[in-house]
């Protein structure tokens, strides 16, 4: 008999357990850094055409900085929708607590008081018996 295995890899369970903050201040750190880092690479790229290597040397430096600049763009970009939906989610939160005070209030304020210990149901002076 073949076990089930889970179709996911290991690594996407981790992720998508993660919470919506964390995967937040994993990718926009390390997005900064791999668009630095190909920043960098590009200029050593550039710097290298400049001195007179070979273009094979130039060219796949500067197609590997391309490569780490775009990737650390599409993880700070995914780490900027990570942190916009935990603003509108604080958003959200607060704005229905405030709204649930507020039905609170006038709930409280349409209560009639009721002096004394009676709990007794009055009679309705549009009703006759």
């Amino acid at each position: 008999m073949i076990p089930d295995i889970n179709p996911k890899p290991p690594g996407a369970q981790l992720i998508k357990r993660m919470s919506t903050r964390t995967k937040w201040l994993i990718l926009a750190p390390l997005g900064l850094v791999l668009f630095s880092f190909g920043l960098c690479v590009l200029s050593e790229a550039a710097h290298q055409r400049r001195i007179g290597q070979p273009a094979q040397v130039w060219v796949l430096l500067g197609l590997y900085s391309l490569a780490l600049i775009n990737t650390g763009l599409v993880f700070f970009g995914e780490a900027l929708r990570f942190r916009i939906l935990l603003d509108v989610r604080r958003e959200t939160r607060r704005s229905m607590r405030q709204l649930l005070r507020k039905v609170n209030a006038k709930a409280l304020r349409k209560e009639p008081v009721r002096k004394g210990k009676s709990d007794k149901k009055t009679k309705s002076p549009t009703k006759t018996d």
